[in-house]
């Protein structure tokens, strides 16, 4: 089926654009990702890239033509499809009828919740429109969207529902990372004038451990209910999913029409001597840890490792972080987590970089952690935190085209077995929870009304919940040069140090760096490290997704005094005229 090709909306203030020149003609073949033509809108001109890969069957508009926005300008399809001279596309059709009762001052109606489908055969007691296994964000989003579309939906969990993120992973961490947050507030209160009756403190891990898992209960029951509210039917145990589209649990057996495998991942391992040691301790087993050690080693420096340390070293834990990559948060732009590092390293955690774990020795109730370059650190606690891997329990039966270990998805979330989808960690493609709530959103949805959406999750924002905070989206300054070259990318800056909010909350650390090309202004990337960091990179992500330019944001107003006015700033340095930055040299 042919894919239209639509002038895109580029700002909010767009109306139409103007096509320069078509830089494939048709019977072409087009690559995703290919310029197709060259535009101009009425503040920049720029190249349109080809979102499906095909044949240009047809041009609609030509060189020269000025088209209204969403107006469909081309096609995509396969060799010899021919599209009908004169046919409504829908997506042009549906975009032209808004735009022309907005003009009449007519009420727009509300897209239906589902698209109507011709009538199916009857299911039988034991048979579902779709089939969920595991009830993980990925999981329970699919089955709770699959309803909404009025699909019969049953979802299989084996424990908790929430799955990593909400039982061993962002959540509970984030529990502790507050925790954290509080001792370090307690440590500048007489500072700001507020004299505590006594400065001594001690932790009580019992109760810590227990509020920590009140917090994850909550959040829990809270999915279990809402897959109730919208007529979920709920299976507890292991689902062994087989070919023909069933699942058994125990010694009862399903069948789905379509079958979403959402069984997420694990702890990674890692097979070197004594890694087995009861002192070695996952990122779930620490989460339950009732007692302070006296010294950590935290063997990864990425996301969890970092966070986790941080917890402990403000427990008074002595902490030592052992990462093999030459900084921690490899995966960050470098000059955030090289930042991130040097704010770390002066509340008191060690960082040994560029080194691995070669060996781990218990003795007298301690562990000696041996490195590849020759040194050890003595250690009564070592947290393994080297990242994860897919779950693929129940999944054994199953003839599926892999990746390194990982299901291979199409863009529609589609396994080699049609019928069959895998969303969230388990293809891992980006293990991420908000990641994985798309993904089973748009599983879920091709699942009950056949492949018609692709998750786009070019623009999904990352975040690390340190103090100060990190977090970014899109490409960081060393993949944007690589990409484009060094003279094709501007870079602006504005720093916390001057920001009146972040002075005023003792949080005057950290910046905004924001990587544009130079061309067009286009938006190719945001890095944050400083405060409230992982809530303003959601703008960022609604910037870039949303297609507007540098341009576009240095029009908008930002509240004053708020910590986003620092990411208004960068994007004004991108331009050279940030107000609160000295001028740049020539």
């Amino acid at each position: 089926m042919a894919v239209e090709i639509i002038m895109p909306k580029l700002g909010v203030d767009m109306q139409e654009g103007e096509i320069i020149e078509w830089k494939k003609q048709e019977g072409d073949v087009v690559n995703e990702g290919d310029v197709i033509l060259e535009m101009m809108s009425d503040k920049t001109s720029m190249e349109l890239e080809a979102e499906d890969s095909g044949v240009l069957i047809k041009i609609v508009r030509g060189n020269g033509e000025t088209v209204p926005v969403t107006e469909v300008i081309g096609y995509i399809g396969a060799e010899g499809e021919v599209v009908e001279e004169g046919a409504a596309p829908a997506a042009a059709a549906v975009a032209q009828a808004t735009s022309d009762l907005k003009a009449a001052g007519l009420e727009v109606p509300a897209a239906p919740a589902a698209v109507a489908q011709a009538p199916k055969a009857e299911l039988a007691a034991d048979e579902y429109d779709m089939v969920v296994v595991g009830g993980g964000p990925a999981g329970y989003y699919a089955a709770i969207r699959g309803a909404q579309l009025g699909g019969k939906i049953a979802i299989v969990e084996k424990s908790e529902f929430g799955g990593t993120c909400l039982n061993v992973g962002c959540i509970p961490t984030k529990t502790y990372l507050k925790n954290a947050e509080i001792l370090e507030g307690l440590k500048i209160a007489a500072g700001r004038g507020i004299n505590l009756a006594s400065t001594n403190y001690t932790i009580d891990m019992d109760k810590t451990v227990d509020f920590k898992n009140s917090v994850v209960k909550t959040l829990t029951g809270g999915v279990a209910g809402l897959l109730k509210a919208n007529k979920v039917t709920i299976f507890n145990g292991l689902g062994q999913v087989n070919p023909d589209k069933t699942v058994t649990i125990g010694s009862q057996t399903i069948k789905g029409r379509s079958i979403i495998l959402a069984t997420g991942s694990k702890v990674s391992r890692i097979n070197i001597p004594g890694i087995e040691s009861k002192l070695v301790l996952t990122s779930d087993d620490i989460l339950d840890l009732r007692e302070i050690p006296k010294t950590l080693t935290v063997m990864g420096g990425g996301v969890v490792g970092v966070e986790l340390g941080l917890v402990w070293a403000s427990y008074g834990v002595d902490v030592t972080v052992v990462e093999m990559a030459d900084r921690i948060i490899p995966g960050m732009d470098r000059e955030v987590s090289v930042e991130l590092q040097k704010v770390l390293a002066k509340k008191g955690m060690k960082f040994k970089t560029s080194v691995g774990v070669t060996e781990i020795v218990e003795a007298n109730n301690q562990l000696t952690i041996k490195l590849n370059d020759g040194s050890e650190i003595v250690s009564e606690k070592a947290l393994l935190s080297i990242g994860r891997v897919p779950q693929m329990a129940g999944l054994e039966n199953l003839n599926l085209e892999m990746d390194r270990g990982r299901i291979k998805v199409n863009a529609y979330q589609e396994t080699s077995i049609p019928g069959i989808y895998a969303p969230g960690d388990v293809n891992g493609t980006k293990m991420l929870a908000h990641a994985a709530y798309r993904m089973g959103e748009v599983a879920a949805e091709n699942a009950i009304n056949g492949n018609h959406h692709k998750a786009n999750l070019e623009f999904t924002p990352a975040a690390v919940y340190t103090h100060p905070e990190i977090a970014m989206v899109g490409l960081t300054e060393e993949q944007a040069i690589e990409k484009y070259g060094k003279a094709n990318v501007l870079v602006g800056r504005n720093s916390f140090t001057g920001n009146g909010r972040a002075i005023a909350s003792n949080e005057a650390q950290g910046f905004v760096k924001v990587i544009a090309d130079a061309k067009y202004h286009e938006v190719l990337g945001v890095h944050i490290i400083g405060p409230v960091a992982a809530e303003m990179i959601n703008e960022a992500a609604t910037i870039m997704e949303s297609e507007l330019t540098v341009d576009d944001v240095a029009a908008s107003i930002h509240g004053h005094p708020t910590f986003s006015e620092v990411m208004y700033e960068a994007f004004l340095d991108v331009l050279g005229v940030a107000i609160h930055n000295p001028p740049k040299r020539k």
